[in-house]
């Protein structure tokens, strides 16, 4: 081989890896322009989704949205925004005080247990019923469901007193009522569904639509701040003269048809 063509060959090699240096080097570049375009996409899109989500977090809820919504006030009912719930005769003396929130188990317990004399008693005149709906369990466990149980009572009422007591019933009832952390009652479909066990209710279009246009929605809110105003501290809470009637142990409220009976006749009487 001649000096000649050996030079050439170094020559020409040196180039080949110049020429491949800078592609490398080319390539590099756009390399770190990609990652740091990429970078700078990521940022804006983690600030992005960090304000949105402050926003978001920001926006009123539904339920927070619905205290301007207008007042529509069920039938059956009394005082300046309906929140008044009074049913018997007209004839009976004395008003027993209810507080109950739809998603309280103990509620639940207590219609399971004591409804049917407690009805039977409104029905004889014995004493009215003051019902007051609370949806401080929502706030608590937390969810939505009292207040739209609430505001499906509300529907009821519109529809008839009778009506009301028997769909309160049926919610509490062993077969429909949820457990307190199971948020059951915030789906109109589910509240429809016990609604049918109800003759009054069973298929009646005004009572279904009120319930998922949410029209009583606002009224469950004004009426459930007669119990925070009250100062009740649980459910069920039962006055009658502005007493608290407990069972035998002197501070909950009657859970047996016996403990009830003995408290309500000493109310009577009193």
């Amino acid at each position: 081989m001649s000096k000649r063509n050996s030079q050439q060959a170094k020559t020409a090699a040196r180039e080949r890896l110049r020429v491949e240096r800078e592609r490398q080097a080319k390539r590099a570049k756009v390399k770190r322009q990609i990652i740091v375009a990429c970078s700078v996409v990521a940022v804006l899109a983690a600030a992005g989704g960090i304000g949105y989500a402050v926003v978001q977090s920001n926006k009123p809820g539904y339920w927070e949205a619905a205290k301007d919504q207008k007042l529509v006030k069920p039938a059956n009912t009394t005082g300046a925004d309906g929140t008044t719930v009074v049913i018997g005769k007209s004839t009976a003396k004395k008003t027993l005080v209810v507080y109950e929130d739809p998603r309280c188990p103990v509620c639940a317990q207590f219609e399971q247990t004591v409804g049917e004399t407690v009805k039977k008693d409104i029905d004889d005149g014995k004493f009215k019923l003051q019902y007051v709906g609370a949806t401080f369990l929502d706030k608590n466990l937390p969810g939505e469901g009292s207040k739209n149980a609430l505001s499906a009572l509300g529907a009821a009422l519109n529809v008839s007193p009778e009506a009301f007591l028997e769909y309160k019933a049926a919610m509490y009832s062993a077969k429909w009522h949820p457990e307190e952390t199971d948020d059951k009652f915030k789906d109109d479909a589910y509240l429809i569904k016990i609604a049918d066990t109800v003759p009054a209710l069973k298929g009646n279009a005004a009572f279904q639509k009120a319930v998922k246009d949410g029209t009583y929605d606002r009224w469950a809110l004004e009426e459930s701040k007669i119990f925070d105003k009250d100062g009740i501290q649980g459910t069920p809470t039962l006055k009658m003269d502005g007493k608290t009637l407990t069972g035998s142990d002197g501070k909950n409220a009657p859970m047996t048809v016996a403990e009830f009976d003995k408290a309500i006749d000493a109310a009577l009487k009193a």
